[in-house]
């Protein structure tokens, strides 16, 4: 829509709303609440155990306990979601991916240890192969090419095996095509209805997830690129018709991964389908401003909390951000 015309200076001054903490208040557009936050932890086996990730200051790998903890602490924290992705152990690794619909991964029992400890939380999960993968790939690889149909079946089973160990919400980051319908028919045939699914619908091939496969220990394994499943980052277009398909087929939210360097395709998902509509701000995004702001280059705590505030500026009902427990903390001054 067009701006109404605005009476020349010094009629009007923009600067007359600006003059007090309290009259900025009163006329700002957006707020980020720690409702919008859902936080990323990294399970991995063992007990007692806390692993830093060298390449996510402030980062750590956690055993099932301790994610207990972490669950806990969010809870409390008011965080309304955690997401869990493992790390699995080498040897759990194998081309037909079959660790990923284990009962007993690491994924499933995190969840069931959350659930049994009855911590008012909501659970989210991811779905691909690439954590279980010993080529280090989202889907199944068969003479160098990674095929579509015989993945599409395997995130099917991974995903129930997740819903019945009581995940809320699951989240396809594979962008396999077709996987959201037959994931949607699968909870339905299952006796899950009322399991959400959060696609991951316009996720780019991106140089900013290597972090992320260090902390899931994916970057050794992995041989070749994503560049055949995951999005060109030139493309807008090709997101939104992404965007519809998976609206088509049964997802209840979705996703634009990663964040910052995408604001412009959250704006445009918001604008288009008025669906809910989230971004992660990932590994590589969070990793830059962590080591800024160790370096003494940035303000740390005031570039987390504007980083943020740009994703709801863009439209997004909520954000996946390895910064929640801290900005849950600042915004409620505890």
């Amino acid at each position: 829509m067009p701006f109404n015309a605005q009476a020349p200076f010094p009629t009007t001054r923009f600067r007359r709303t600006r003059q007090s903490p309290q009259i900025r208040a009163l006329v700002q557009e957006n707020t980020l609440s720690v409702g919008d936050l859902i936080w990323p932890v990294f399970v991995r086996d063992g007990e007692n155990v806390v692993e830093p990730v060298q390449s996510m200051p402030g980062v750590n790998r956690l055993s099932v306990d301790k994610i207990v903890d972490a669950a806990r602490e969010a809870a409390d924290l008011g965080i309304p979601a955690i997401c869990l992705f493992p790390y699995t152990d080498a040897s759990l690794k194998t081309p037909d991916s079959a660790e990923a619909w284990n009962p007993n991964n690491l994924s499933n029992r995190a969840t069931r240890a959350i659930r049994d400890a009855g911590i008012d939380i909501a659970i989210m999960s991811d779905v691909a192969l690439d954590p279980y993968n010993s080529d280090g790939h989202d889907g199944f690889v068969v003479d160098g090419k990674i095929i579509n149909d015989e993945t599409v079946d395997a995130l099917v089973k991974q995903a129930i095996e997740q819903a019945r160990a009581g995940v809320d919400i699951i989240g396809p980051s594979d962008m396999m095509d077709g996987r959201i319908g037959a994931i949607r028919a699968a909870l339905e045939a299952e006796g899950f209805r009322d399991t959400m699914l959060l696609s991951y619908s316009a996720k780019y091939a991106s140089a900013f997830y290597g972090p992320f496969r260090d902390a899931v220990g994916a970057s050794g394994a992995l041989k070749g690129d994503k560049t055949t499943y995951q999005m060109n980052p030139a493309n807008s277009d090709e997101a939104l018709r992404l965007i519809e398909r998976d609206l088509s087929e049964g997802a209840d939210m979705v996703m634009v991964k990663p964040g910052m360097p995408y604001l412009d395709i959250c704006r445009r998902v918001k604008d288009t389908f008025a669906v809910p509509t989230y971004a992660y701000q990932v590994s590589g995004e969070y990793a830059m401003i962590q080591a800024a702001a160790l370096n003494g280059w940035i303000d740390g705590e005031k570039a987390m909390l504007e980083s943020l505030m740009c994703f709801k500026r863009a439209g997004c009902d909520g954000i996946l951000t390895y910064f929640a427990p801290a900005v849950a903390r600042k915004l409620q001054g505890v």
